[in-house]
């Protein structure tokens, strides 16, 4: 600074801006004037060094010319409050954060452009219209509809605070809650959705009085037009509320108000003035708010200030300082605004009824001083009390004057940028929200790779997703909520019945999760939770089908049907998907366990009819969860030696063999040389252990019938495809030809075998017989494709006698009644789907769970459900009595279904099946050579 007053005066505002950051202390209007009028010029001089001193310490500053366009000098002040509107005129070669906005401001400006756009037709009242004439008002909401409700000659986008108001955020939320509504829906109803509220909006626009822009009265300067009390006075008793809900209604009290304004606009220049005035302290106010979403008060630590250094009639700065004084004196809230006015001597006895100060004081002794009769000065009773808010500072000669030793004191600024200012900025939150939605759509889309169904930020983790080739992916867990596997699968995994009569994973799922909707609406607690555990995935690419998960997953449904209609508790069934084969199964356990840990309503599982090698890891995993397990379909024999919760219907493998046994004696011709072979799919890259099994003990069963063993064949699968040829090239050109085959393999891989033995010459001249597993049972022989070779005769075991035990269930009659369409043939034990008795034999398996479940005619839990299943024993099943009662802890138990069979070609082709001997469950009666003749 150059002379003492200088510094003296901008210390002392250094204090007054330090105690801003931290309360509101009242700003008052700081009128410099020389105690000699010489010396005028250098009071001028000093605004205007304070100016520049301040704008250095990053103050916004906004400066008033010396000269103002206007017919009278209240209208010089109202012009000079108008350009105060534009956030240029506060920008500083230091100032922090962004731009001030005006919209209270600028909302004024806008109808008095409309009105000046009217004249010189404005009527002098409403009464003044008659006629043709249009309505005053509703020209004047033409007029500033014509500008969209803002000043002429301004750019419609005004980037700043006044865009992140309701009337923008609203709707923008509204867009973008659609959009999420709508992301995940098919594209027809997102575009009719879209479309439609397109129309909507455009209705809002066009219907609402005055076609203002949508949503207008939302804005803050809508809202702050609405209930300043400044406008009492003219509202003329019309309403003046608004309602997000009321639109119609807000827009008409807009409307009111502001014809209400524009005619007070053109009675008295003194209220377009302090109206002005209003808006300025009130949008200034709002742009240092402290606790606002950008925290922008705390960011702007210094105040506003406006430097009048030519304060006068031609401006009209000294009107401007009375109405400041006069607004202030009428508002309860403090505003920020620091004026600071240069007056000259010839116009201070316009200033008289001003706070006066004696000489000698200092400045700060002076705003003290002034500051503690404020609040009496305002009050209308007292003497000179119209301009309270005006502090009058007498500056004698001796200080104006340049210092003694010639030098230019620094005064420092006393504020410094505050935390949240470097933390808390625009572009900061840019980078926050940005890094947030990076972070978002990394975790969604990371839900999405692992998770059957997954949103923005969360997901159902009873299921997962795990790759399966050609870049697809396939569901595995546990399905709940809106989770269905039939999503995950070509063509929802059908099966064709032999009737025509289509099932899908799909058809299975809903009517099982209405069963279950049922439930949890009527039947409260009354209720026991079974999972079916199976192989609902498929991969056509690599030969596999769904028939085996599907005729599974409907004995289990069809089972809940019955049991639903019959009994008072209720069975709830959750399907669980081990993948192709499954070969996820253990991951599948997991969820199994997971969620049984939070329903204790799970009393046990259904399935897992694949003998893997995960299957012990398996089993071990529902055994830790304390849930027993009832295979219809799986025939391993060590798992009810290794585990004491595992309950299967079917027979075990080495069980099975030892009753092939009594074939292959048959075969055997006493003293006679025979060979014999083992032909078995390689397992060293795949999970199968069925087949490991069936090798062993086939190997070890015709070595104990006297047959010469040939070494074991092991043939690959590729694609889906078992490697045959090479091996029977080599069985078949043999000197020595095996009269016996032991296949262990898969259902899918006996017709290429059959159609290779049937072409190699050596092969196709001898008689050969083929005995094989359970798994023989899923087969259907047709000629052509599925049939066998001439001079093959197949025998194999299957895991149910269905036929014997027909006349004594209601098996079939249930299953047309849930199972088929109204109107179809009933169903019959050689019904296709029903042939390969894996319907029946998991429909007999959720039975037993279900009697265990219940027992003594409540629901029990999954613990005592494991000690009654020791206890089942029930009749008119499927494949007959289901009796677990002397199965041993940890052992093989007795009465298992069990059919041998025998497939041969006929004259024609066409292959015929003939069942050598059975037994249905329950019956432990030992079957004999003599009862299964094979001529």
């Amino acid at each position: 600074m150059s002379t003492g007053a200088g510094v003296e005066v901008q210390k002392r505002l250094e204090v007054l801006i330090r105690d801003f950051r931290t309360s509101d202390p009242p700003m008052p209007v700081a009128v410099l004037h020389a105690e000699d009028s010489a010396d005028d010029d250098h009071i001028v001089n000093l605004v205007e060094e304070l100016h520049r001193g301040q704008d250095a310490h990053g103050t916004r500053c906004a400066v008033a010319p010396a000269q103002q366009e206007g017919p009278t000098e209240v209208r010089r002040a109202a012009a000079l409050v108008r350009d105060l509107a534009d956030p240029k005129r506060w920008d500083g070669q230091r100032s922090v954060y962004r731009r001030y906005a005006f919209p209270r401001l600028r909302l004024v400006r806008a109808i008095e452009d409309a009105v000046g756009e009217l004249e010189p037709d404005w009527p002098q009242s409403a009464s003044a219209a008659s006629g043709s004439r249009p309505d005053p008002a509703q020209r004047l909401l033409d007029q500033l509809a014509k500008q969209r409700w803002r000043p002429k000659d301004t750019r419609r986008w005004n980037p700043g605070p006044a865009q992140l108001d309701m009337a923008h955020i609203l709707p923008a939320s509204l867009v973008a809650g659609l959009a999420a509504l709508l992301a995940r829906s098919h594209w027809s109803v997102a575009l009719a959705s879209g479309v439609g509220f397109l129309l909507l909006l455009v209705l809002l626009d066009n219907v609402l009085p005055g076609r203002a822009p949508i949503f207008l009265w939302l804005r803050r300067e809508s809202r702050w037009f609405m209930t300043t009390t400044f406008l009492r006075a003219a509202s003329r008793g019309r309403p003046t509320d608004v309602s997000l809900l009321r639109p119609v209604r807000s827009w008409k009290a807009i409307a009111a108000r502001a014809y209400d304004v524009a005619e007070a606009l053109k009675e008295g220049d003194d209220f377009q003035l302090q109206l002005y005035v209003l808006a300025l302290f009130e949008d200034l106010r709002d742009n240092h708010r402290r606790w606002s979403w950008d925290l922008r008060g705390l960011k702007r630590h210094r105040p506003p200030m406006l430097f009048l250094p030519h304060a006068g009639a031609d401006n009209g700065g000294v009107e401007l300082i009375k109405a400041v004084s006069d607004v202030r004196s009428r508002r309860s809230e403090l505003d920020p605004l620091l004026i600071v006015a240069a007056v000259p001597g010839s116009e201070l006895h316009r200033l008289q009824r001003s706070v006066v100060q004696e000489p000698g004081g200092t400045l700060w002794i002076w705003y003290q001083e002034w500051a503690r009769n404020l609040r009496a000065g305002q009050s209308p009773s007292r003497e000179l009390a119209e301009l309270p808010w005006v502090l009058k500072v007498p500056l004698p000669s001796a200080r104006l004057g340049p210092l003694a030793d010639g030098q230019l004191p620094c005064v420092r600024a006393n504020t410094r940028p505050t935390t949240a200012r470097v933390v808390w900025s625009l572009h900061s939150l840019v980078l926050v929200l940005l890094l947030i939605a990076a972070g978002i759509w990394a975790r969604a889309d990371d839900l999405r790779d692992q998770y059957c169904s997954a949103s923005v930020l969360t997901a159902n983790r009873d299921t997962v997703r795990k790759p399966v080739p050609d870049e697809r992916t396939e569901c595995i867990g546990v399905a709940t909520g809106s989770v269905r596997f039939a999503k995950w699968l070509p063509d929802d995994g059908k099966a064709v019945t032999k009737d025509g009569a289509p099932w899908s994973v799909s058809w299975l799922e809903d009517r099982i999760a209405d069963q279950n909707r049922k439930i949890l609406d009527k039947h409260g607690d009354k209720y026991v939770t079974v999972i079916y555990a199976g192989p609902l995935s498929y991969d056509p690419d690599k030969g596999s089908s769904p028939v085996k998960g599907i005729e599974e997953l409907a004995g289990v449904y069809l089972a809940q049907a019955v049991i639903n209609d019959t009994y008072p508790i209720k069975l709830r069934v959750l399907v669980a998907n081990g993948g192709v084969d499954l070969r996820h199964q253990r991951d599948m356990a997991d969820t199994i366990a997971a969620y049984a840990a939070d329903d204790p309503t799970v009393v046990g599982v259904v399935g897992t009819g694949r003998d893997l090698k995960t299957s012990q890891e398996t089993n071990k995993k529902l055994l830790d969860a304390g849930l027993p397990v009832v295979s219809g379909t799986n025939s391993a024999t060590y798992l009810p030696r290794k585990f004491a919760n595992w309950f299967s219907l079917a027979a075990p493998d080495e069980w099975q063999v030892r009753q092939l046994g009594l074939l292959a004696a048959q075969l055997r011709n006493p003293g006679e040389t025979q060979r014999a072979l083992v032909l078995a799919r390689d397992t060293s890259d795949s999970d199968d252990l069925y087949t490991d099994e069936q090798a062993k003990y086939g190997q070890q069963m015709l070595t104990q019938r006297g047959f010469t063993m040939l070494p074991q064949r092991r043939y690959l699968v590729e694609g889906g495809k078992p490697e045959l040829r090479v091996h029977t090239e080599k069985i078949c050109q043999s000197s020595m030809v095996p009269s016996v085959i032991y296949f262990a393999g898969r259902v899918e891989d006996i017709g290429p075998l059959m159609a290779l033995l049937g072409t190699e010459p050596e092969c196709a001249q001898r008689s050969i017989s083929i005995l094989t597993g359970d798994d023989l049972s899923k087969a259907k022989f047709t000629q052509g494709k599925d049939g066998v070779a001439p001079k093959v005769t197949l025998y194999h075991a299957a895991l149910a006698e269905l036929e014997k035990a027909a006349s004594l269930t209601d098996f079939y009659k249930d299953a047309g009644e849930y199972l088929q369409e109204q109107g179809e043939k009933q169903p019959s034990h050689e019904t296709g789907v029903f042939s390969s008795g894996q319907t029946a034999l998991n429909h007999d398996a959720t039975r037993a769970l279900y009697w265990a479940a219940t027992h003594n005619g409540a629901p029990q839990s999954r613990a005592a459900t494991w000690v009654n299943l020791r206890t089942v024993k029930l009749s008119g099943m499927a494949t007959g009595t289901i009796d677990f009662t002397g199965a041993p802890l940890y052992g093989d138990r007795s009465g298992h279904s069990v059919a041998l069979k025998q497939v041969r070609s006929s004259a024609d082709g066409t292959p015929q099946l003939r069942v050598l001997c059975s037994r249905v469950a329950g019956d432990a009666t030992p079957l004999t050579q003599e009862e299964c003749p094979i001529d």
